[in-house]
């Protein structure tokens, strides 16, 4: 055929999938009213995993398993903004890791509301000026993010998904490498590339920011200023990428959590978070933990923080395999509560992967 002909031909099925993803949002709308009748969530995060692997095994074509998520992303994305002006709440400014985690989640149709701290993410979704929050909780190279941990202490939000987000740390500027003069950037992110700093740059200033997003304010507009971050920042304001994922760790990985009014459905493979507090006594924080293992329950996570109520008095946060309806957690949950001061479910949510592996709505 001839590049004319294949044109028309490529013209004539990109018709055929208009008229498809319309016939698509007509149906998605109808679930929306069904759904608004019934007083359910329009963002169903327990439809993900399981529509966007059944469309991988579908697929039987050219395309990867990443574009497939990635094309299904942003239909999704449309088809939620068609139904309610659906806002998230992230931790910005915009350009941060966690706007694009957000975006990532949510696609490019929604409403992003930028707050300048982790407390207004969940204060805006506490007073329904958004309807989901995204937050950071760990860094697989830096740990937990405590503040986020503490602020679930008070909050009567709860976790109804996770992201997990590979982090890849660029150099960027508007000038040539070797006019660099000072670097910019979050201080985690700094930890994070500590030792190509060390390599590459061991006397040049580094200088802390509040975030990327901010910094790389700063390296737009001054001269021989760098930032490190994330690449959305380059086209945001202009910057030449000079050294690509020069993170110390190459599956330096964040995890992001996305907390709403009301947890997740079970989906036959999730994750719960709950936090407590133990009694003052021996033995008591092993007595707390023995249910999980009677029940054979697993731990993937634990961590503790000051409960800032009493001194010496300590939260503990932990992730466990299952859904807070299972019978098993139940009971675990049950015998938990008798060895504890204070017990409070976070939430139970789909066990997803990293980004782009196990993620997608309606």
């Amino acid at each position: 055929m001839t590049l004319e002909e294949l044109r028309r031909k490529i013209d004539t099925i990109d018709t055929e999938l208009l008229r498809l993803l319309n016939e698509r949002a007509d149906v998605v709308h109808e679930v929306g009213a069904l759904k608004k009748r019934e007083g359910l969530e329009i963002y169903a995060p327990e439809r993900e995993d399981a529509l966007l692997k059944s469309l991988v095994v579908k697929s039987q074509g050219r395309l990867t398993e990443k574009s497939i998520r990635a094309i299904y992303r942003e239909i999704m994305s449309a088809a939620l903004a068609l139904e309610e002006d659906l806002k998230i709440a992230y931790l910005g400014p915009p350009g941060t890791w966690t706007h694009q985690a957000s975006i990532g989640k949510f696609g490019h149709s929604v409403e992003y509301l930028p707050q300048p701290n982790l407390a207004d993410v969940f204060d805006q979704v506490t007073r329904r000026l958004a309807d989901y929050g995204v937050v950071p909780i760990e860094n697989s190279t830096e740990g937990a993010v405590t503040h986020t941990l503490d602020l679930f202490a008070d909050s009567p939000l709860k976790i109804c998904a996770q992201i997990f987000m590979p982090i890849e740390n660029n150099l960027m500027a508007k000038c040539p490498r070797e006019e660099i003069k000072a670097f910019y950037s979050h201080p985690q992110v700094f930890a994070q590339c500590r030792q190509w700093l060390g390599l590459n740059f061991h006397t040049t200033p580094t200088i802390e920011t509040s975030s990327t997003a901010a910094a790389a304010e700063i390296a737009a507009r001054e001269p021989g200023a760098a930032v490190l971050g994330g690449s959305l920042l380059a086209e945001m304001h202009g910057l030449t990428i000079l050294e690509r994922s020069i993170q110390d760790i190459a599956s330096n990985t964040t995890r992001f959590l996305v907390i709403s009014p009301r947890t997740c459905p079970s989906t036959g493979k999730d994750r719960t978070s709950l936090m407590f507090s133990v009694r003052d006594e021996p033995g008591s924080l092993h007595k707390a933990l023995e249910p999980f293992e009677e029940f054979h329950i697993n731990l993937s996570k634990i961590e503790s923080r000051p409960s800032k109520r009493r001194a010496w008095e300590y939260f503990f946060f932990v992730d466990v395999s299952g859904h807070c309806e299972d019978e098993e957690l139940v009971s675990a949950l049950r015998q938990l509560e008798q060895h504890c001061s204070f017990v409070k479910l976070l939430g139970s949510y789909p066990d997803t992967g990293r980004l782009g592996e196990n993620d997608t709505d309606n």
